[in-house]
């Protein structure tokens, strides 16, 4: 096989020409030209305009400002997300308050700022992958180009002479890159392939898939509905907007989006580490229900534990939260019944101390026979730790040794102001203490079972001997996670494709010299230099070879030839 080197004479304007066609198109990138300058209007201008924001690297511009718009959204707090938070947050940086609500800090994915940079982008990529798609549909239904005049001035290139017919090579030839997967052609005097298209389809199928991505943020924001729901063990819920306790959705979602269903929560389970160093951590958490899908659904059980929600339809039901409802029972001075139900608490710390209050609305007569409402602030300690341990505060968070603490008020709660009111908390205007001999706060410390009488005959009040437990759950439903989990997916694969697969072109020419011998030359040209293009040539011509073997140089007769190993040496 002859040998070629770099020290061919430089190429005409002609063969440059030449050798540029050949190298075309190996990618569907659109051709930026400058704008003609003298004559731009209100139209030229337009069209340079649009032709910067289909450009790349705009597109990459402002998928960078899209990332770092979303930065302030993760650290500063969001109206829409936590408003307690906000409040706090303009109460405590009154100036830099200020000057976050100026710029939409508060509510960054709903901002002007945010949400331009959002469609330009959108626009970018639109504008950008549309020609490239039909480009590439183009170069598919077409052919491979023909081989330039000079094989030898390629970076990868080999050459050698062989007894062989010019037909029978380009026969060998095209069935050899046929069966490596090339596209081959008979194109003249030469045999034209290429492959690694998928290069450029992995380039588009990743810009495709932001969109995708794009589409699917959007529409899950403005359709979004996430709600929580605190159920006690034995109750229930229903997907009603009347049944939440606290809800939230974007601007185009609709109470009738809601997707029909309800449960039941039977019973909550809870263990945790009794020992070592993760003492009191949990290690059952998980909720038994029965639910139905639909307004006629048949009823299921199902368990829902931390990271296993209960999905029906475009809804997931997660539980989130766990604490403890003691039964409280309330008489009335004469002995009736005013109120005997579950009241949950809040957790104040990891061994579940919870808080909150108790509150008889209606159908209480103090001793004078006049209507009053009570309330009674509660503070339960699953685990009391004896008075030797000096602290009211849990030692863990199982109930191995409740301890139920009660102050009592009597008055008015101002349930009836118009004014809403916390269930976990009590409006202490209108109410007054209830005293004890010493006249300070009544109060007192209840186990399971005890009751305690409250002063001047108004009633008492019983601890009962059951503490139910409640679960909290939160319900999302966020349409387009699934079409945003698809988009990531191709995105990762497009881009692999993209960077891992080369596109590279080889044509095989075979001419008979001026002695009569076969001159074949090969040649291939990948989009950037790679090792691989001029690997893969050395193989193909090494097999080439042994269908075509060399004949002796008719300057050397006696030297036998060798079999091409690789491209330029």
């Amino acid at each position: 096989m002859s040998k070629t080197t770099a020290s061919d004479p430089a190429p005409s304007a002609a063969e440059d020409q030449d050798l540029g066609a050949a190298g075309s198109q190996l990618s569907t990138a659109p051709k930026e030209d400058l704008p003609n300058l003298p004559a731009l209007g209100v139209i030229g201008w337009a069209r340079w305009f649009w032709r910067q924001l289909t450009s790349m690297r705009v597109a990459l511009l402002l998928l960078l400002l899209l990332s770092l718009g979303a930065i302030p959204g993760s650290l500063i707090p969001q109206s829409g997300q936590d408003e307690t938070k906000v409040a706090d947050f303009r109460k405590n940086h009154e100036t830099l308050g200020d000057i976050y609500d100026k710029l939409g800090l508060f509510h960054v994915y709903g901002s002007v700022w945010f949400s331009a940079i959002y469609i330009l982008l959108f626009i970018s990529l639109i504008g950008c992958i549309v020609p490239r798609t039909w480009q590439f549909v183009g170069q598919l239904r077409g052919r491979p180009p023909g081989a330039p005049k000079r094989l030898t001035r390629l970076p990868a290139h080999t050459t050698w002479r062989t007894t062989a017919e010019p037909e029978q090579v380009h026969e060998a030839a095209l069935a050899l890159l046929k069966k490596r997967r090339f596209r081959a052609h008979l194109a003249g005097d030469a045999v034209a392939a290429e492959k690694g298209y998928v290069r450029e389809l992995g380039n588009l199928v990743f810009h495709i898939a932001l969109i995708v991505m794009l589409v699917a943020f959007a529409w899950g924001q403005l359709y979004k509905s996430e709600g929580n729901k605190l159920v006690v063990e034995g109750q229930g819920f229903s997907n009603t907007l009347t049944q939440y306790d606290d809800f939230k959705s974007g601007n185009l979602f609709s109470s009738d989006d809601l997707v029909p269903f309800s449960f039941n929560l039977k019973d909550f389970v809870g263990t945790y580490e009794r020992t070592g160093p993760n003492k009191g951590t949990p290690r059952v958490y998980k909720a038994d229900l029965t639910y139905s899908a639909g307004p006629y659904g048949k009823d299921e059980n199902t368990t829902v534990e931390v990271n296993h929600p209960l999905e029906i339809g475009d809804s997931k039901v997660y539980l989130v939260s766990h604490g403890y409802a003691p039964v409280i029972t309330v008489r009335d001075a004469q002995g009736k019944v005013v109120y005997d139900d579950a009241v949950p608490l809040l957790p104040l710390d990891a061994n579940v101390t919870s808080s909150g209050v108790v509150k008889v609305l209606d159908g209480y007569r103090n001793a004078q026979g006049k209507k009053e409402q009570l309330g009674f602030n509660a503070f339960l300690v699953p685990t009391y730790g004896g008075h030797a341990s000096g602290t009211m505060l849990s030692q863990f968070p199982a109930l191995d040794s409740p301890l139920l603490a009660l102050s009592a008020y009597h008055g008015d709660l101002g349930a009836d102001s118009g004014i809403p009111q916390s269930v976990y908390q009590m409006d202490k205007t209108n109410m007054k203490e209830f005293k004890d001999s010493k006249g300070k706060l009544f109060k007192r410390l209840l186990r399971p079972g005890d009751s305690m009488t409250l002063p001047n005959g108004a009633g008492s009040v019983t601890f009962g001997k059951t503490v139910k437990e409640w679960a909290g759950f939160q319900v999302v439903q966020e349409p387009g996670g699934g079409w945003a989990l698809a988009g990531a997916i191709a995105a990762i694969g497009g881009l692999a494709a993209s960077l891992f697969i080369q596109r590279r072109r080889v044509w095989v020419r075979a001419v008979r010299g001026a002695d009569g011998v076969t001159v074949v030359e090969m040649a291939g040209l990948g989009r950037s230099e790679s090792a691989k293009v001029p690997e893969e040539l050395g193989d193909l011509a090494g097999i080439l070879y042994d269908q075509a073997p060399g004949a002796p140089d008719p300057d050397d007769p006696a030297d036998s030839p060798v079999p091409a190993e690789g491209a330029e040496k």
